[in-house]
């Protein structure tokens, strides 16, 4: 991609996003997540009503009866973007790639984050940190976080995503609000590789704020009628050889990919962790919205 390619695609995702952030996401975005980053005040005995998640297990030990935390809210917060861009995020049957489609929602994140005068952090991962940009505020800082979105070319091909989320961990020393943006094919071919991974996941989600944005391609879940295909698995550049003609093949294939994913669901829930799927056929706005919504539902609730 030339300079002038690149100034363009990033002039592009501007101002696409900038009109998605409108009054309404903002105001969304606002109603959740204002409030949950904190500073720590002071122990104190537990109430029933106090969320569970505040409760120090060191001290109710010591003392024999529950402590909570308290905090001070904050007036500005930090935001995080996890964006996994393994060598799996470069595929697209579409008009974007997974990767594409990262960048426009995460820029959606940012500038809804900048708006109400939060800093914006940027992660980049494979199967080791790629890239970290600390947190910031100001135009400038989110244009270039779209720049490394878009263009920054990772080293390896892999997907780590506990390395990337135990880097966080040892790095946010305040309670932060995380998006990682992955399509979760890390799970594909090593079972322990998964486990840690929401091991880690439902570790983070204790100490931040996380929420899982999974990307999903419309060509993961079916297969068309197309013959004789040969598909690869761009991490590891194993083959496999199918007929896509037949119908029982086309079939097991999205069964495969139906359990698949209602397993990572599955998963999700047992980690306690906010997940939303977005498909690279579909527009995510509204759908990004109405998730606010109905988080800043459950909190008032």
């Amino acid at each position: 991609m030339t300079i002038a390619e690149l100034l363009a695609s990033v002039r592009r995702i501007e101002v696409r996003t900038n009109r998605l952030v409108n009054d309404t996401m903002v105001g969304a975005y606002l109603s959740h997540f204002k409030g949950r980053g904190m500073d720590f005040e002071e122990l104190r005995e537990y109430i029933p009503g106090d969320e569970v998640r505040d409760i120090d297990w060191n001290v109710t030990y010591r003392m024999g009866r529950p402590f909570v935390k308290r905090y001070r809210e904050e007036r500005e917060l930090t935001m995080v973007l996890a964006i996994d861009i393994s060598a799996s995020s470069k595929f697209g049957s579409l008009r974007r790639t997974k990767r594409q489609f990262a960048a426009e929602i995460a820029a959606t994140l940012a500038l809804s984050g900048a708006r109400s005068s939060d800093k914006v952090a940027l992660l980049l991962f494979s199967d080791q940190v790629e890239l970290f940009l600390p947190p910031r505020k100001g135009r400038r800082h989110i244009l270039r976080l779209i720049r490394e979105m878009l263009c920054f070319e990772p080293k390896h091909q892999g997907t780590n995503i506990p390395a990337a989320l135990a880097f966080l961990n040892h790095i946010l020393h305040r309670r932060s609000i995380i998006f990682l943006l992955t399509d979760f094919l890390h799970a594909e071919n090593v079972e322990g590789a998964a486990r840690g991974a929401f091991q880690e996941i439902g570790l983070t989600n204790v100490r931040h704020d996380l929420v899982c944005l999974h990307l999903h391609d419309p060509r993961e879940s079916e297969l068309p009628a197309a013959g004789l295909l040969t598909i690869e698995d761009a991490e590891t550049g194993e083959l496999l050889e199918i007929d896509s003609s037949r119908m029982a093949v086309r079939e097991k294939y999205a069964a495969i990919n139906a359990e698949r994913l209602a397993e990572l669901d599955r998963a999700m829930r047992r980690a306690g962790v906010d997940t939303l799927r977005f498909s690279t056929a579909e527009d995510f706005a509204q759908t990004l919205q109405r998730f606010f919504e109905t988080r800043r539902g459950r909190r008032r609730g």
